[in-house]
């Protein structure tokens, strides 16, 4: 590159090419500090591509994964509010025709020039590597390993004092049924509203001493709940040793260890046992399809006549198989898979359950994601020195554009209620939804 050359103008005509002719308000700046902007200076943050680095990871990882590499190491950053220049970036992002076969000559032609074609660099150490058949129990513990045993101080800046990760419910007692997620609400409160809500939905409002089992059972929040709210007897499983350490000393310290039972235990080892209510709450994107029949079979099989089952999950609309050349598949969920809510019913339809209601909750999962966010940002210091800064910048990243996918609905939740049929054809079941809104 020549001494009077800038990095600017060796990009712009690739850009032009990316962005077309109404390119979105955002700043690029790059390592020579030379920088590109919309010509009448208005913008709402910018993309800054601190080093070559960034460029060789596009170029040897093109698409998503390339970018995300970039991003994850530091090479690649944002300035200003991340949700609004994600989303202007989205909002602008190229279309197929505009990246053919010319576009990525003129990339290699650009990378080259500015000399970030030397050498592959290698990707980020934060990236997931598991091995073997796929939903295989020790696959599924490495996938699991990898997202949840991250570390449970970092769990707790990010979740807040009710240590939940699961969608919220921004809805307080008052509310008539007809406004938009209470944005006011305490997150804390709204995963109480949660918890209450399934509580009552599983039927534990009954009576004490029921008996629920709670499939992924987290940091222990739903099982803590269930128990002291409304007496209830819990087995809670999760196969994340770190996650199971601390739900055993939060049930201690909640007073309800008698009450309590948690368990390093895969679900495909339940059996034998009787309960009268599951809870399956942000654990069944982790299953995959393949396994879905096998999943709802095991738990209906816990169940007797009249027995629930909540399946709290994300959901896309007609489905969708996290990649592993994604962010999401490489970085945070590996061999993840998000059902059409559709494909969820039916499968619990053929395992034995009668479904009694599904409820969607996206609005209140955007929400939750933006408390989390907040959460991280306010204490990012503390989160890089816990985890480093490249876990800490995919927590950003994958929370921040998660809670655009619920806003848009491009993704969903759903809560699906089902109930073991009872020979006299009764479910036992209220009237009508009122009863536990």
């Amino acid at each position: 590159m020549g001494t009077n050359t800038t990095v600017a103008s060796v990009f712009r005509p690739l850009l032009t090419v990316a962005l077309g002719a109404a390119p979105p308000p955002v700043r690029f700046e790059f390592w020579d500090g030379s920088s590109l902007a919309p010509r009448d200076g208005r913008t709402i943050g910018s993309v800054v591509v601190r080093s070559k680095e960034a460029l060789a990871h596009m170029v040897w990882a093109p698409g998503e994964l390339g970018l995300v590499r970039a991003y994850v190491s530091g090479a690649l950053d944002f300035t200003g509010d991340i949700f609004t220049v994600l989303r202007t970036l989205q909002s602008g992002a190229p279309n197929d025709a505009r990246l053919g076969a010319d576009a990525a000559l003129r990339a290699l032609g650009a990378a080259a020039r500015v000399g970030a074609l030397r050498r592959k660099p290698e990707p980020p150490a934060e990236e997931a590597h598991q091995s073997g058949r796929l939903h295989s129990k020790r696959r599924d513990s490495e996938a699991i390993t990898h997202h949840y045993d991250v570390g449970n101080e970092f769990y707790e800046l990010v979740l807040g004092e009710s240590m939940t990760y699961s969608c919220a419910r921004f809805v307080s007692p008052s509310d008539d049924g007809h406004h938009r997620p209470d944005a006011s609400m305490a997150l804390a409160d709204a995963q109480a509203a949660k918890h209450d809500l399934i509580c009552r939905k599983l039927g534990l409002d009954r009576g004490p001493g029921m008996r629920l089992l709670d499939v992924g059972c987290g940091w222990g929040s739903m099982a803590i709940h269930a128990a002291t709210h409304y007496g209830a007897k819990v087995v809670g499983i999760t196969i994340s040793s770190a996650q199971a350490e601390l739900a055993r000393k939060r049930v201690a310290a909640a007073g309800v260890a008698e009450q309590v039972e948690i368990r390093l235990q895969d679900y495909r080892d339940l059996g034998g046992e009787r309960f009268d209510a599951i809870s399956s709450i942000g654990m069944f994107e982790h299953v995959g399809g393949e396994r879905t029949a096998e999943y709802f079979d095991t738990l209906f099989a816990l169940l007797g006549p009249g027995g629930r089952l909540l399946n709290h999950a994300i959901s896309s609309p007609g489905g969708s198989r996290i990649s592993g050349r994604s962010f999401i598949g490489r970085y945070v969920f590996p061999d993840g898979e998000l059902l059409d809510v559709g494909v969820t019913a039916a499968a619990m339809q053929r395992a034995g359950f009668e479904l009694r209601d599904v409820e969607a909750l996206r609005e209140h999962y955007a929400l939750t994601l933006r408390n989390w966010v907040a959460n991280l940002q306010a204490n990012w210091d503390r989160a890089v020195d816990l985890v480093g800064p490249g876990r800490a910048r995919v927590w950003l990243l994958y929370m921040a554009g998660s809670a655009l996918g619920f806003e848009d609905g491009g993704i969903g939740i759903h809560q699906v209620l089902g109930v073991v049929p009872q020979a006299s054809g009764q479910a036992d079941m209220p009237a009508s939804r009122r009863s536990w809104m």
